[in-house]
């Protein structure tokens, strides 16, 4: 039965339950951060130990994980679709869906955070970063497996040791240098402000690592499943053990805090702009144990986040569209209005300019969060349907 979930025909795409399930719970638990984005503090920042609370930063923490997953598991499908595919075609592929992301990122999401096209002021976030991962695992894949593998270890575990690089020493290359590792404002001239928060280099490595995963997915149940029990395990154990030592891997080592909380808190507030090697293996290693919980079947409570996992691109961009929406009539019924909701014209004015007295707090955070996935299910269930039910070529790219 697990061998019959994992496989499909040559004609289709081929899909796993555990990847789908996994996929699908980062995307609800993404629509909660977004929320607190958008309905929240604008002003507050969660992983700021000496002004967030326990609630806010568990709220973000636990967000924290839907990035790396993303990353890994594009990583991942890619090398399935080699199941199905030539590797010149799978890397034309890669290519195109990864321009298209680029396009989606400056465009489209722009659009959806702002309500607004006067590109004041422009974040660019994780579609821009997991286009352009695409387009180097497009390269990537014609190297052979340990290659690959060896690239992504060096690119995930070394790149910390580049932290102290200042982006100011390498002159007017500094915004290529920013783009690639350390996040920040890459173009201000008075009209135009352009911040990059997914840089290239640790993403790229986590793609490339879950390329060489994907392989997994092509062996026995048994020993797939003991590889995933050992790397996740090993994950975590290294997490535990190398942010103790608080030597590398992370800019922001942990203290003893006020409280066991406290402390607990400051241990697991690592670095996520970029991702330090700690911040991954905090994420990945639980992640990968998930899909090794999974990976025999699906636990009938989880059974929903199926079907968003089919269509994970779908509702990423919806569901902005909607939360943004939501905004706009909150503004309306509790201050008649609805101007700031369109305007961003600096950075502390992003993605909108907030009312006085904007922040609904979190309770109501969780409750637009729960309003936005039960609203946005039944419209993944039907696309879920139709993307079955056609073989259009664009459906690959939404």
């Amino acid at each position: 039965m697990a061998a019959s979930r994992a496989t499909t025909t040559s004609s289709e795409r081929p899909r796993i339950d555990s990847i789908d399930l996994l996929r699908g719970l980062i995307m609800i638990v993404m629509a909660l951060d977004h929320s607190r984005d958008f309905f929240g503090d604008l002003a507050a920042s969660p992983t700021d130990l000496s002004t967030t609370t326990p609630a806010l930063f568990f709220t973000r923490w636990i967000t924290h994980f839907c990035a790396p997953v993303f990353f890994l598991l594009t990583g991942v499908g890619a090398r399935l679709m080699l199941e199905r595919t030539s590797r010149s075609a799978l890397s034309r592929f890669l290519f195109t869906r990864g321009l298209w992301l680029l396009f989606l990122d400056v465009v489209g999401m722009r659009f959806a955070l702002q309500f607004n096209l006067d590109y004041h002021v422009t974040v660019i976030t994780v579609l821009w970063g997991l286009g352009w991962a695409m387009i180097a695992l497009g390269v990537l894949i014609w190297l052979p497996p340990w290659a690959i593998a060896a690239f992504g270890i060096v690119l995930v575990a070394g790149h910390n040791a580049l932290d102290e690089l200042d982006p100011a020493s390498f002159g007017i290359l500094s915004p290529l240098w920013m783009v690639l590792h350390q996040p920040g404002i890459v173009l201000n001239n008075g009209r135009a402000l352009v911040v990059v928060s997914y840089v290239l280099i640790p993403w790229i490595g986590v793609t490339a690592l879950g390329y060489v995963l994907g392989a997994a997915y092509r062996w026995s149940a048994a020993s797939r499943q003991r590889l995933l029990s050992r790397l996740g395990v090993g994950l975590v154990a290294g997490f535990l053990a190398l942010r103790f030592a608080n030597v590398y891997g992370d800019p922001l080592p942990w203290s003893w805090g006020k409280s066991s909380l406290w402390t607990v808190m400051s241990f697991l507030n690592t670095n996520k702009y970029p991702p330090s090697l700690l911040f991954l293996m905090m994420t990945l290693g639980p992640a990968i144990l998930l899909l090794r919980a999974c990976d025999a079947r699906t636990p009938a409570l989880l059974r929903p986040a199926l079907i968003i996992g089919k269509v994970p691109l779908f509702f990423y961009i919806v569901h902005f569209y909607l939360i943004h929406v939501l905004a706009v009539v909150a503004s309306y019924v509790r201050f008649g209005t609805v101007r700031e909701m369109f305007q961003s014209p600096d950075l502390g004015h992003f993605p909108f300019s907030a009312p006085p007295g904007w922040n609904l707090g979190l309770p109501m955070v969780y409750l637009v969060w729960m309003v936005v996935v039960l609203a946005l299910f039944p419209m993944c269930y039907w696309y879920a349907g139709f993307k079955r039910r056609r073989n259009d070529w664009w459906l690959s790219y939404l």
